[in-house]
């Protein structure tokens, strides 16, 4: 499942197991985000750079409107961003 995928709240639950399960497969040593810290100081980062890959794939997302879907797409960009 991907973040374009979420549309709800149940969407979004189903989003989380699926990273969940793709998270867990990485060997923590390859991971960019290897502990929790960095995990959320990845979430920060993300977070306000979000708007400028909306804009750089020409997604017309507001990302200062909350959504599941911007909610989904944080917590993807932050499990490769460093």
């Amino acid at each position: 499942m991907q973040p374009s995928d979420v549309t709800d709240r149940a969407s979004f639950i189903l989003f989380i197991n699926t990273l969940e399960e793709e998270v867990s497969s990485i060997n923590p040593s390859e991971h960019p985000n290897p502990t929790m810290a960095d995990f959320i100081e990845a979430i920060g980062r993300y977070t306000e750079d979000i708007q400028g890959y909306y804009d750089n794939t020409g997604q017309s997302i507001n990302a200062d409107v909350s959504t599941w879907r911007v909610f989904a797409d944080i917590l993807k960009g932050a499990t490769m961003y460093e």
